[in-house]
């Protein structure tokens, strides 16, 4: 495995993908970063802050909007170096109409957390562009946490047709609770993961859950009393129960599972069962269905359906 000297964030301006970024800028041996986000005045103040912060002049922008299937393919057309590594952070809970379809028949959250991460792997394996990692941010709302009202996500047979109806929404209907739909989205995006660790074994596929973080933007979209309470009463509460850790914490667990070999290629790591902060596992230890082939299979021909 080649060693990690550059590396591409979605979601880099905000959160928990510019808190990774500012890590990553204290490693020694990280040469290059870029910054993929959608919009280029808040791109260009963090990269001004993240310079002051880090002192480093490391950072470049990439404008891509992941969303926009055509946004990421421009963004990747423009790349001409190959890049070591990438952290699919960019994500959320699909902005005011999370239910609400895009041009390519998904809904607008799992547009945002899937298809856009799915469209960038592959246009960065089609143009060799990628040498070593591919992490994608995970969540422990793949296997569930009923302690925060997210139920385990229940695949009747996880059919390609299944996976189809999760990702055009007609499996939740309009009305779908958007942290439920979010449960699936992710457990979909981490089978497809699998998926390509076996189509790709020169790569190497991560799948890390950040955990319950506060301080991030993700929560942004939620209805009032939901944000509210996940982004302000919870986030002073959650932590003195252990159900969230710091910002600083959560960026840490995407540079270990980066950065050291011991997570394995086509695993999926997060907290252990019924908590969403403290040390990481392999998540097949508590949910075999995670690394069964016919279902990560079945994941990722559902996704080439829709690109």
């Amino acid at each position: 495995m080649n060693q990690i000297q550059s590396v591409l964030i979605t979601g880099a301006n905000a959160g928990l993908g510019r808190e990774a970024t500012r890590q990553l800028a204290l490693q020694k041996g990280i040469a290059k970063i870029y910054l993929a986000c959608r919009n280029r005045s808040k791109a260009e103040a963090a990269k001004k802050a993240l310079e002051h912060e880090t002192e480093r002049k490391i950072f470049e922008i990439v404008l891509m909007d992941v969303t926009d299937p055509a946004s990421v393919r421009k963004a990747v057309a423009e790349l001409s170096t190959p890049i070591d590594a990438v952290i699919l952070n960019a994500g959320g809970t699909g902005g005011q109409h999370p239910n609400g379809l895009t041009r390519d028949g998904v809904t607008n959250i799992f547009a945002t957390n899937v298809l856009g991460h799915v469209v960038l792997v592959d246009e960065l394996m089609e143009r060799q562009l990628v040498t070593s990692t591919i992490l994608y941010a995970g969540s422990e709302a793949a296997r569930g946490i009923p302690k925060m009202g997210m139920h385990r996500p229940d695949l009747s047979e996880g059919t390609v047709d299944e996976f189809r109806s999760i990702a055009d929404g007609s499996k939740f209907g309009p009305e779908g609770d958007p942290m439920q739909t979010y449960g699936y989205a992710k457990l979909t995006a981490t089978l497809w993961m699998g998926a390509m660790a076996r189509r790709h074994p020169h790569v190497r596929f991560v799948t890390m859950s950040p955990g319950g973080t506060t301080g991030t933007a993700g929560f942004d979209d939620l209805p009032l009393m939901k944000r509210i309470f996940f982004k302000h009463v919870g986030g002073v509460l959650m932590p003195l129960f252990g159900m969230m850790h710091s910002v600083e914490t959560g960026a840490k667990r995407y540079l270990d599972g980066l950065l050291n070999p011991e997570f394995k290629t086509g695993h999926f790591y997060a907290s252990q069962a019924g908590y969403p902060t403290g040390p990481v596992v392999d998540q097949a230890s508590i949910d075999g269905a995670l690394s069964d082939i016919n279902t990560q299979d079945n994941a990722d021909l559902a996704l080439r359906q829709f690109v």
